[in-house]
């Protein structure tokens, strides 16, 4: 490798892990639940928290890396990811581990949020839009290889080494950051703490609120009042970015009908696609006790099709409207959820495949052609806010689709078996294995794809409904150029 690409290469290695830990644990947990007696709520918190910190902190990391350096802010998310993940692997409980995980999400939002700044500041011309398509690349094939990582390790060496091979990844990629990447800031930015504080509240209080739901029932004092709580500070993170001299997301970029329905459509695409695997697994290793591997195998599909598609996609689709990949790439996630419901009482791995192949190819097609609708319907001065918006909503829709498909998942299987423990048992691989088990697990994980499929196919519309071509109308960008107050006629738009 020529000495220019190693900085890439330092990039990719902290994404690859922090992007990969989103997925991994999807086919672990059965092993985890045996290990650390831990609920299945216990278990939702496993997989949510992560992606949930990850969402929460993405908007003001950037604001942060940009003020002490992006070298810096890389440098510390990786040590910190590091901590979090040695924490994971000897967690002695459940409660460890959930905490474990968020402090694994603080680092990565640290990372995410610096790896385009970094290459942006790194490479220019022709040099970028590589670095960008090998980025890009690594990025998909991470979120979709952790079942394959995760079932590999689980099997062979323990789940807890999913968490514990991190470590030399990490040292490895700190020391090639430190010697190769430049450090580069951003004068003059200001970190918007209040909005970041409100966001983070938000998006805390929504997820708790329907996990508790589940849990507790939604007259529980510990639902309904997270989830006013959850309303009250999106309310407040509206009111301070609107009045915010730097604000971490300018509220204007939804004047445009193309930005918010990428926005959207990239919350939904990760609750449709991704977060019904964990549920998945739940039947592949819980029912069909198929070994964490075998599951791992079983989803290859989605994963093969998604990076096979998207590889190809750059090459095919030129030239044609992002409303029409975008759309029917999230129209097809919707169709391979609704096909995935073949599976059922009696019924094989193979009835999952072509749903999950769908989806792999809806996948391939949505995500490179909403990013690049989401980043031309914005000024290229906002080029960091609009990456940092998009990632931070198709984590928080990770998030947010555990915890709804889970509620879906549990309320369905609970009304078929009346057990209130199946699920927590059938997640730890301990449930019977008789013909009303399978009938009512099969017919939860048919409930979760019915929901699934249905948000897949709703981005899918308003894809269609709403992105258009053209870019958007110009925004100076809030703090760019300026110092000082802002002056009201900044808010003005210019076509």
């Amino acid at each position: 490798m020529k000495s220019r690409w190693w900085p890439l290469a330092a990039i990719c290695l902290g994404t690859f892990m922090l992007l990969l830990d989103v997925t991994i644990v999807t086919v672990a947990l059965p092993d985890m639940a045996t290990d650390l007696h831990a609920s299945f709520t216990d278990l939702q918190w496993v997989l949510d928290v992560y992606a949930l910190v990850l969402a929460a902190l993405l908007l003001g990391s950037g604001s942060v890396a940009d003020i002490v350096g992006r070298r810096r802010a890389y440098v510390a998310g990786l040590a910190l990811f590091a901590l979090g993940s040695l924490a994971c692997g000897v967690a002695p409980s459940a409660a460890v581990l959930i905490i474990a995980r968020g402090l694994q999400g603080v680092g990565g939002a640290l990372m995410f949020a610096t790896t385009t700044a970094m290459l942006n500041s790194t490479y220019s011309g022709r040099d970028r839009g590589v670095a960008f398509g090998i980025w890009g690349a690594v990025s998909g094939a991470a979120s979709a290889l952790g079942p394959l990582a995760g079932g590999l390790l689980t099997e062979h060496v323990g789940w807890r080494w999913i968490f514990l091979v991190n470590l030399p990844v990490a040292v490895v990629t700190i020391v090639v950051t430190l010697v190769v990447c430049a450090e580069s800031r951003r004068p003059g930015v200001r970190l918007d703490g209040p909005g970041v504080l409100a966001f983070t509240v938000f998006a805390g209080a929504l997820t708790y609120g329907l996990i508790q739901g589940g849990d507790r029932g939604w007259a529980a004092p510990g639902t309904w009042m997270f989830l006013v709580v959850a309303a009250l500070a999106l309310v407040g993170f509206l009111v301070i970015e609107w009045r915010a001299a730097f604000p971490s997301l300018d509220l204007r970029l939804f004047r445009s009908g193309s930005f918010t329905a990428t926005i959207v459509a990239g919350l939904l695409l990760m609750a449709s696609a991704f977060s019904i695997l964990a549920f998945t697994s739940v039947w592949l290793q819980g029912v069909l006790g198929l070994s964490p591997i075998t599951a791992g195998l079983v989803l290859l599909p989605m994963a093969g099709c998604g990076f096979l598609v998207s590889a190809l996609a750059g090459q095919v689709v030129q030239g044609i409207s992002p409303r029409w990949t975008g759309g029917v790439g999230m129209v097809l996630i919707g169709v391979g959820g609704w096909l995935q419901m073949l599976a059922g009482p009696g019924s094989g791995v193979s009835a999952l495949l072509p749903g999950l192949a769908v989806v792999g190819v809806g996948i391939g097609l949505a995500i490179p052609t909403l990013t690049a609708a989401a980043m031309s319907a914005a000024p290229p001065e906002l080029g960091g806010m609009v990456a940092g918006a998009l990632n931070t909503a198709r984590q928080l829709g990770y998030a947010v689709g555990v915890a709804v498909l889970g509620l879906v998942f549990r309320t369905t299987v609970e009304h078929h078996a009346h057990d209130p423990g199946l699920v927590g048992a059938a997640a730890a691989g301990r449930a019977p294995r008789t013909d009303a088990v399978s009938a009512a697990i099969a017919a939860g994980l048919d409930a979760g794809y019915l929901v699934a499929g249905a948000v897949g196919v709703l981005g899918g519309l308003l894809v269609l409904w709403l992105v258009r071509p053209a870019p958007g109308p110009e925004i100076h960008p809030v703090g760019v150029g300026q110092t000082g107050h802002r002056p009201g006629h900044q808010r003005e738009l210019t076509n």
